[in-house]
């Protein structure tokens, strides 16, 4: 559903939200063996983020990334805008260009209902909410 570029961005930062107090900022190394994603890739997905502050970098010995703001006001919509727009909360299901209520694609209604979910999940979950899944145990950025 998201695209790959999305999915790395997204458990890059829940990763740096999830770094201890105090500590929340990470090398580009750190980051991309901790998501299981290329180098190379990982850093231009990181500087789109920065590019829509939501990341901040430093460069140098004590440098890396860090997350702009306080992850409880960051919210997942956010990161999928960043990397992906919003094709996937506004576009067809099918990829037809003229999709609508008016002109609706054979799934048009039932993935209308999808959408909607997926937007209200995605509103509302913030980056603190699945930082602290991952800090308890609860949930995994690694299999």
């Amino acid at each position: 559903m998201f695209s790959k570029a999305c999915k790395y961005a997204i458990n890059a930062m829940i990763y740096i939200a999830s770094l201890p107090k105090g500590n929340q900022r990470a090398g580009l190394k750190d980051i991309a063996t901790a998501i299981n994603s290329p180098e190379a890739f990982t850093a231009k997905i990181l500087q789109s983020l920065v590019k829509d502050d939501l990341l901040n970098s430093v460069k140098g010995p004590h440098g890396g990334f860090a997350i702009c703001g306080n992850p409880s006001e960051i919210y997942l919509a956010q990161l999928v805008e960043s990397i992906d727009g919003n094709i996937l909360l506004t576009g067809c299901a099918l990829g037809l260009k003229k999709c609508s209520e008016d002109h609706p694609c054979p799934v048009h209604y039932k993935f209308k209902a999808i959408r909607e979910h997926l937007a209200g999940m995605l509103l509302t979950t913030s980056l603190s909410d699945v930082a602290d899944r991952v800090n308890t145990g609860i949930s995994f950025l690694k299999h």
